[in-house]
Order: structure tokens, then C-alpha cells, then sequence
């Protein structure tokens, strides 16, 4: 930045949600970056998977016929943000294929450098305690290393609850038996959602 300016930062959460879990991070997440007073706009990605699959698990079907999302993750919403908060279910300790897709899309921002001051941070959630958390919010990570973005854990300073409740690399949740995000990773993604807005105000005062 080389000007400064006294505008609220701008945060965009981007996600894939399969279930409904990754979205209620995502949402925790939005609401801690407003309560730090930052603009926030909440962009889920364009689902691609196979209607066939889809059919075959009921909590996906229902929650692509009835999630309240009626607007998806565009190259604008990149543009238009100082800090971007990625998320994403475990897929094999990577991200889902429907996030990649559309990272895959950001090389004409990247080639332009339009990426590079963005303030980056990562959440997930997996269905078994080690199937991945902590190695897909690094897989995630590293399109903002691509990028040249600034990357932000959540850490364990923002609050003291998450020395006991907290992922150091980015809000997390074990999904055991399709539970939903209980109040300790709502938290979590609230605390990280605040620092992230609190991290990109500083870079654009």
C-alpha cells in the first residue's frame, strides 16, 4: 500500500462446503472479522462434483439443495478484499477439488500482482482426529505463498481458550459421526476471523 486510508478492511471468506460444517466456520469466522469492524463478504465455491455422487450421500444432497448461499467466490471478490480467509473439508490431507478449481483460476491476479497484498488465513474440518487438519490448512497455505500474500495462523496468543480448544495453524473441527462445529471451534474461528481483520487493518492504515 502506498497511500493510507481510513476505509474498514475488507474480508472475504472463500469455501467449500459439502455438509454444512466448513460454512459454519466460515460464518463464526465472518462474524469475529465484523466485530473488528471489517467489511466481510462470505463466498462459497461452485460445487462440481457428479450429481450421481451427490445422490448418494444424503447430508450433501440436502445441503446442495438447501444452503442459503446464493452468490459464489468470483476473481472480483480477490480483488476487492485486504484479507482472505480460505476453507476447506480434509480431502486426503489436501483441500477439496471444488476450492482448488477455483484457485486455479487466480493466475491472471496473480500475474498482475493483484494478490500479493493480501493477509491469507485457512480453516478446515475432517471426520477423524487425524485425518488431516493441520496438513491441508498448510496445502491450502501455500497458494498464498504463491501468491506472495502474508500468511496468518491463528496461533495460541489472540485468546487463552485456544491453548486448551485451538489449531496454532487455523480454526479446525473433528466432525465425529457428522456432528456439527461445537462452540469451542465456533470460537476458535471467531478469534482467528478477528485477528484477521485486526492484521489486515494495520497493513492498509
Amino acid at each position: 500500500m502506498t497511500a493510507s486510508t481510513s476505509r474498514a478492511p475488507r474480508i472475504v471468506v472463500v469455501f467449500y462446503s459439502a455438509t454444512g460444517n466448513v460454512a459454519a466456520l466460515a460464518e463464526s469466522l465472518a462474524q469475529g472479522a465484523r466485530d473488528a469492524g471489517a467489511e466481510t463478504r462470505v463466498r462459497p465455491v461452485a460445487e462440481r462434483a457428479p450429481a450421481e455422487a451427490i445422490e448418494a450421500n444424503r447430508r450433501w444432497k440436502a445441503w446442495v439443495e438447501d444452503n442459503p448461499y446464493d452468490t459464489v467466490a468470483s476473481l472480483d471478490d480477490l480483488e476487492w478484499a485486504d484479507g482472505l480467509a480460505m476453507g476447506s473439508p480434509t480431502r486426503f490431507g489436501n483441500s477439496a477439488e471444488q476450492l482448488k478449481a477455483f484457485l486455479d483460476t487466480t493466475g491472471g491476479l496473480w500475474a498482475q500482482g493483484k494478490l500479493a497484498g493480501l493477509v491469507g488465513t485457512s480453516f478446515t474440518s475432517a471426520s477423524t482426529g487425524h485425518g488431516g487438519l493441520e496438513a491441508t490448512i498448510l496445502s491450502m497455505n501455500n497458494v498464498l505463498y504463491h501468491w506472495g500474500a502474508l500468511v496468518m495462523p491463528l496461533g495460541y496468543a489472540a485468546d487463552a481458550s485456544l491453548m486448551s480448544s485451538g489449531n496454532p495453524y487455523g480454526a479446525s473441527w473433528v466432525s465425529r459421526k457428522s456432528a456439527a462445529p461445537d462452540d469451542a471451534a465456533l470460537q476458535a474461528a471467531r478469534i482467528q476471523g478477528t485477528r484477521l481483520a485486526e492484521v489486515a487493518g494495520k497493513l492498509i492504515a
